[in-house]
C-alpha cells in the first residue's frame, strides 16, 4: 500500500470524476505538468519522467526547439491542403477549431482515448466526427513521414457509422420561396445559388471555377480538380446557362478570373445563405443540400441512376441509389416490363 501510494504521488486527476490524469514532477526545481489521458497511462509516464530524472538525463521533449506539439503537425496538414486539393477552406477550419485544444500539447502524448472522448463531445453528428478524426490521422502520418512523430494514435479511434439515410432536398415551393428571399436580400448571390441548384457543384468545385474553364456555346463547365480525383465535365442545362451569363456580365471573366469571386480565400456562403434560409422557413438545409436537391429533382424526372452517377460526379453508383427511391413511377415501369416479355 505504502509503494502503490508513492507511485501516485505524482498523479492528479483534472478535473476530478473526469478520468483524465496528469502528472506533477520537477526538473531542476521547475515544476513541470503533463496531461496523459487514462490513469495507467499517468502513471507510466510519471515513472519514466522519474527514471530519467534519476539517471540525470536531459529530457530532449521538454527543450523548446525539439518539442513538436499537435500545432505543428496540424499546419504541416493545413500546408498539403493548401498545396494538392482545389480547396482548403475545411482544413484551415479544423486546424483552428482543433487547436484550441491540442494545439499546444505534445504530439506524442496525445491518445487514441483523448480524441475520441474529444470527438464525442464536440461533434454533432458521426459525419463531423469521421471528418476530423481523418484530417488528425493526416496531420500524424504527416508527422511520421517526416519523422516528427512514431506513431498516428488517430487511427485507432473508431470510424463512427454515418447515417445518409434521409437527404434534405428543397422541394420547388421552398426553392421559389428561398429563391425570391435571396433576390430580395441579396440579389447579387442568385447566379451561385441557380448554378448550385442546377448543376449539382460540390461547393469547392463552384467556388474554384474560373471563366477558362466555361464554355457558354458548348454549354459546358470543365471540373480539372474534382473530390474523388477524375476530371469530369458539367452540363449546363437553361437555367444554368442564363445564371452563368447573368454573372458573366457583373464580374471580370478573363480565363483566370474567378466565376464566383469570394472577399477571402477561405470565406464562404453561410454569411447570406443561412439568413435567406432562416427568412423563407426552411429548416435542416445547408449549402451542400443544394446538391442532393440537383440529385432528388432528376430523380423524380426519371433519370436513371446511372445518369444521376455521372452527372453528379458520383465515384461509385451507390451514392447515386440513395435517390432511387425518390423515382417510385421509374420503378414501377422497370418492373412492368417483366409482364410484357411474356
Amino acid at each position: 500500500m505504502k509503494k502503490e501510494a508513492e507511485r501516485a504521488r505524482g498523479l492528479f486527476e483534472r478535473p476530478p470524476g473526469s478520468g483524465v490524469w496528469w502528472i506533477n514532477y520537477y526538473v531542476n526545481g521547475k515544476q513541470r505538468r503533463e496531461k496523459a489521458g487514462r490513469r495507467s497511462d499517468a502513471l507510466a509516464l510519471y515513472q519514466k519522467r522519474k527514471a530519467d530524472s534519476r539517471r540525470k538525463l536531459k529530457l530532449p521533449e521538454l527543450v523548446p526547439g525539439n518539442v513538436v506539439t499537435f500545432g505543428h503537425l496540424s499546419t504541416m496538414a493545413v500546408e498539403h491542403a493548401k498545396t494538392h486539393l482545389r480547396t482548403s477552406r475545411d482544413y484551415v477550419t479544423r486546424d483552428e477549431i482543433l487547436r484550441e485544444e491540442f494545439g499546444s500539447r505534445r504530439a506524442d502524448s496525445i491518445t487514441p482515448q483523448e480524441i475520441d472522448q474529444y470527438l464525442s463531445k464536440h461533434c454533432k453528428t458521426n459525419a463531423t466526427a469521421n471528418r476530423y478524426r481523418s484530417y488528425m490521422s493526416l496531420a500524424y502520418r504527416l508527422g511520421m513521414e517526416n519523422d516528427k512523430v512514431q506513431s498516428n494514435p488517430a487511427r485507432l479511434v473508431r470510424m463512427r457509422k454515418e447515417q445518409n439515410a434521409r437527404l434534405r432536398y428543397l422541394t420547388r415551393d421552398e426553392y421559389d420561396r428561398l429563391f425570391k428571399i435571396i433576390k430580395r436580400g441579396h440579389p447579387e448571390q442568385i447566379p451561385a445559388f441557380v448554378v448550385s441548384v442546377y448543376t449539382g457543384m460540390r461547393w469547392g468545385e463552384q467556388f474554384s471555377l474560373t471563366w477558362g474553364q466555361v464554355d457558354l456555346k458548348r454549354k459546358m463547365a470543365r471540373l480539372t480538380k474534382t473530390k474523388n480525383g477524375s476530371a469530369r465535365n458539367v452540363p449546363l442545362n437553361s437555367v444554368a446557362l442564363a445564371a452563368m451569363s447573368t454573372q458573366r456580365e457583373k464580374v471580370p471573366h478573363g480565363p483566370d478570373d474567378m466565376v464566383f469571386p469570394r472577399p477571402g480565400p477561405s470565406s464562404d456562403t453561410r454569411w447570406w445563405f443561412q439568413g435567406a434560409l432562416r427568412d423563407a422557413k426552411i429548416t435542416c438545409y445547408v449549402w451542400h443540400s443544394n446538391r442532393h436537391t440537383f440529385c432528388s429533382w432528376l430523380a423524380m424526372a426519371g433519370v436513371s441512376i446511372k445518369e444521376i452517377q455521372v452527372l453528379a460526379g458520383h465515384k461509385t453508383i451507390t451514392m447515386a441509389a440513395r435517390y432511387a427511391h425518390l423515382s417510385p413511377e421509374s420503378s414501377v415501369s422497370a418492373s412492368e416490363r417483366l409482364v410484357s416479355a411474356k
